[in-house]
């Protein structure tokens, strides 16, 4: 007989090796039954490896419930650290350091209100205390402004200062602004001409200004005191005087009976007085001029432009005519007021005495001054030059003064025409060399050019070109000649004679046409 197999328990079973699926299937069925059943539950019925689940599971919640509770002690350590490092430094320094900067940022804004405060001063106005313009200081002008004439790229010629320029800016706004409110019937004010105008050019514009457009213009304009005119600001009251200013027009200029100031009338206003602009610089050019060794007298109808020496952006200011002042009532309050009212209580014996003391003063001035002037002439020679006789030198000095005169009375037709004969040598070489590389007799003139326009050292154009080929036909006959055949003109060039004989006669030319 067959030994039979010992029979093992569960619990043998589940200690000897883990269960099968099979006997695990059998064992959950077991245990659901029992849990269905009534009857109380013992925990010795329950499977062993069922209880060994329930032990795993356990003891996983428990190390998940540390493990959140590690989390959570970390995240409030961050939050700790966060909130330390949003939070300012502290320190004793660094707060002092604060303080400071705090009171010189108060100190730099209690300086910018106190100027803004002083920049906002009410203006004065202008019936009340008419604006004078300012008191020459000792700063030099900007060089844009003292170097202005040599910074145009314009050929020279009368031009005008840089504050010219300015008060002629200055007049164009100011017709343009009384043109439109004299052309609507309106009454024109200082005050409103001051805001057109300063709204136009970007400057400012005083009463002295209109005195020196009055001065250089007298006829433009008809300024007078008025009061009692309607005024919708509260810078200026109705009953008190104010500058006007009326355009001066002729009878013929009116439209339906009425003075109209036309855009023609404006040209012709400004053309007038940017021509008494030129006058002014011209009286101070000739007593520049009166001024050299030797003088020069140049007429101001040849002049064409200003003497080389001559700083035209030096010239001084206008002097502002006086504008009408409104009634004042007789109460000094000043000590100039007081002397007029006692030049008015004088005599007019005590008067008259006073005027030839005046004179025999300044007569006795004038030839104090006029005698070392003729003292210092002889003086005046410069130490390079002592050994040269007087007599030579006066000759340069006038041979110079004459040049010079030449010079500022030469047309504009005249100085382009030497222009192009200082070009003409150098062309000289230029046209003969064409001439030999073409090997021909002759050429058109549309050939020449361009064969010379490629080799001369500047760009030029093709109608300039054939310019300086007439010329040389008209000064140099045997040499170059021009033949019209056809609808084409030839060249002729004659390479017998000598260069260099060529540009010998072109050079004297030259000399002969400056001396003109």
């Amino acid at each position: 007989p067959e030994p039979r197999a010992p029979v093992s328990s569960p619990s043998s079973a589940a200690a000897a090796g883990p269960p099968t699926p099979s006997s695990l299937d059998k064992k959950a069925k077991n245990v659901v039954n029992r849990t269905l059943s009534p009857g109380p539950r013992q925990e010795s019925d329950l499977p062993a490896g069922l209880a060994a689940q329930e032990g795993n599971c356990s003891f996983e919640r428990v190390q998940n419930k540390e493990d959140v509770a590690q989390l959570k002690c970390r995240l409030q350590k961050l939050q700790a650290l966060t909130q330390k490092s949003k939070l300012p430094a502290t320190s004793t320094e660094t707060c002092a350091a604060l303080q400071s900067r705090l009171k010189q940022a108060q100190a730099l804004e209690a300086k910018i209100r106190k100027r803004r405060a002083e920049k906002k001063t009410p203006e004065p106005e202008p019936s009340r205390e008419p604006s004078e313009p300012p008191a020459a200081t000792g700063d030099k002008a900007p060089a844009y402004q003292r170097f202005h004439t040599l910074a145009q790229d314009v050929p020279p010629g009368l031009t005008l200062p840089y504050k010219y320029k300015v008060l002629a800016e200055m007049f164009r706004s100011m017709d343009t602004i009384v043109g439109m409110l004299f052309n609507r019937a309106e009454t024109i004010t200082f005050a409103k001409v001051k805001q057109g105008v300063q709204d136009i050019m970007h400057k400012q514009f005083e009463q002295w200004h209109v005195g020196q457009i009055k001065a250089v213009y007298p006829a433009s304009y008809t300024l007078r005191q008025d009061n009692n005119i309607p005024t919708f600001g509260a810078g200026m009251k109705r009953s008190g005087y104010q500058l006007t200013i009326e355009p001066v027009l002729g009878e013929e200029e009116k439209v339906d009976g009425r003075p109209h100031l036309s855009a023609s009338r404006l040209l012709e206003r400004r053309k007038v007085f940017g021509r008494n602009l030129v006058n002014l610089v011209k009286e101070h050019h000739k007593t520049f001029l009166t001024s050299l060794s030797p003088p020069l007298a140049v007429p101001d109808d040849q002049l064409t432009r200003w003497h080389p020496r001559f700083n035209v952006d030096e010239v001084p200011d206008v002097v502002p005519a006086e504008l009408p002042q409104p009634p004042t009532v007789d109460k000094m309050t000043t000590a100039q007021e007081v002397l007029t009212k006692a030049r008015s209580m004088m005599s007019p014996k005590m008067e008259k005495a006073l005027a030839n003391l005046a004179l025999r003063t300044a007569e006795t001035s004038a030839t104090e001054q006029e005698v070392p002037k003729a003292a210092a002439s002889p003086a005046g020679t410069p130490s390079a030059l002592r050994g040269v006789s007087q007599s030579l030198l006066e000759r340069i000095r006038a041979k110079e003064a004459q040049k010079l005169q030449a010079l500022m009375t030469r047309a504009p037709e005249r100085e382009q025409r030497l222009a192009m004969l200082a070009r003409l040598p150098e062309m000289a070489r230029l046209l003969r060399t064409v001439f030999v590389a073409e090997k021909k007799q002759a050429l058109t003139v549309e050939v020449a050019c361009t064969h010379m326009i490629d080799s001369y050292r500047t760009t030029m154009a093709p109608g300039e070109m054939e310019k300086h080929l007439r010329l040389f036909s008209e000064v140099l006959p045997d040499w170059v000649s021009l033949h019209p055949i056809r609808q084409d003109t030839y060249i002729k060039l004659d390479k017998s004679k000598d260069l260099n004989i060529i540009v010998e006669r072109l050079s004297k030319l030259i000399h002969e046409e400056e001396r003109l």
